[in-house]
């Protein structure tokens, strides 16, 4: 793969990039309505293929949040076609790398050495690439390392990442009204903690070390002598992909056992230590020769405080969601309900919620959810598809819910989604034994 020597991080030169890839979005529609006028059974796949491709090329790269964006997308498999899916996919470990003579100009900008100094061995080329930084292996006193580096400019583009991004995702998710900026403020906090890698190091010691209790589960040794604000060096940790485990012929009881302890892993951080791995995208973890599952990437922590905690968890209960008086009460806690909405609004959005919540929850209503239920995600696909196309929904204001919906929300469809990769039956309060 062709390696980069620079990124774009100006405003101007970031925008130019994303404009070219817009005139290219538009010669593909142009070129699929002319095969349409000829032939009218041609089909929007190769439209999709088409303009994912593009997309994916012009966000590559760019990388950082731009990039990030992408990986994001990758795990909404009900809400694009499956082209967007396996394009932006790649964006969890495979983009382009920086090149050689770049790498080392960062390690001499933050560890004040170049890596031949500090290793007694170090791979020039990265093993693996992904939005934000790349994976080199080294060795030192023998041990096997990975060492991610992360991309130059990062950080300082954020901000101007998200301000092109803003108004298309405004129009996307329906978001109107002046308190829209808490959602990107939230969004922005999150990206730029994820540059941070000295706060990355210390959160993964911290949750690691919480959860050695929960069997099936390991983590890498971080070094914190060997990496700063912008390199992490770790042990180098032996495994496949989950995304690459789950195209495998494996067995229902090891997706059980990596399922399970995928879950356990995330209800124990959830409802003990109120406090998150947001990215649960399949290129954060490893499944060893043994079908342990490794965690790997810490960058993203949701810290949940108590005041959001406690509604959201209350609507899990069948009991509360059938009750009128309580689920409104707790929508207007979740800020899902708002003090200017109109009677017609209360009525529309109590409804709609009433509808998810009592979808979305199915799996804490019983001691065992079977995540590969094609019924189930039937039933997701129906729900999804019924109001993204309700013309009443886009007459209102979209703007809805308390900011830590965003990544806890996410976290909860990403979960979802790998125990439905792994075709997992899962105990669901299993973890509260480790508590």
């Amino acid at each position: 793969m062709k390696t980069l020597d620079k990124i774009p991080t100006s405003k101007l030169s970031r925008t130019s990039k994303l404009v070219s890839t817009g005139a290219k979005i538009g010669k593909n529609y142009l070129k699929y309505y002319g095969k349409k006028t000829f032939n009218p059974n041609t089909t929007r796949e190769e439209l999709d293929q088409s303009n994912a491709s593009d997309i994916y090329d012009s966000l590559k790269s760019l990388k950082g949040s731009a990039l990030k964006v992408a990986q994001m997308l990758s795990m909404e498999k009900s809400l694009l076609p499956d082209a967007y899916v396996e394009k932006f996919s790649l964006s969890q470990f495979s983009v382009p790398p920086l090149s050689a003579p770049l790498v080392r100009k960062t390690f001499k900008k933050y560890l004040d050495q170049y890596p031949e100094e500090i290793f007694d061995e170090f791979t020039k080329d990265s093993v693996n690439a992904a939005s934000i930084g790349q994976v080199h292996k080294a060795t030192k006193d023998g041990r096997e390392l990975a060492v991610k580096i992360q991309y130059p400019g990062v950080a300082d583009s954020i901000g101007s990442d998200l301000a092109l991004v803003k108004p298309i995702a405004m129009r996307m998710f329906n978001i109107k009204g002046k308190d829209s900026e808490k959602y990107f403020k939230e969004i922005e906090d999150k990206l730029l903690e994820e540059t941070d890698y000295i706060l990355e190091v210390e959160q993964s010691q911290r949750i690691s070390e919480a959860c050695q209790a929960i069997p099936n589960l390991k983590f890498p040794k971080y070094y914190p002598e060997l990496s700063s604000e912008r390199i992490i060096t770790m042990d180098w940790m032996h495994g496949q992909h989950l995304s690459e485990f789950t195209k495998t012929k494996f067995t229902q009881e090891q997706g059980n056992k990596i399922g399970q302890t995928l879950w356990n892993f995330y209800m124990f951080q959830i409802h003990h230590l109120k406090e998150v791995h947001a990215d649960p995208h399949p290129g954060n973890f490893l499944i060893d020769k043994n079908y342990n599952l490794i965690a790997i990437d810490f960058g993203c922590i949701k810290v949940i405080p108590n005041q959001f905690y406690t509604p959201y968890f209350e609507l899990a209960e069948p009991k509360n969601i059938d009750n009128p008086e309580i689920f409104e009460n707790k929508l207007r806690e979740l800020e899902i309900l708002r003090e200017d909405d109109q009677p017609n609004e209360v009525a529309y959005f109590s409804k709609l919620f009433h509808e998810m919540l009592s979808l979305f929850t199915k799996p804490f209503h019983s001691e065992e959810f079977d995540f590969g239920d094609d019924e189930f995600w039937q039933q997701v696909s129906n729900l999804s598809e019924k109001y993204s196309s309700d013309k009443e929904l886009r007459k209102m204001n979209g703007n809805r819910g308390s900011k830590h919906f965003l990544y806890i929300n996410r976290t909860f469809f990403g979960l979802y989604n790998l125990l439905n990769d792994l075709k997992a039956k899962v105990s669901i309060n299993d973890y509260k034994r480790y508590i």
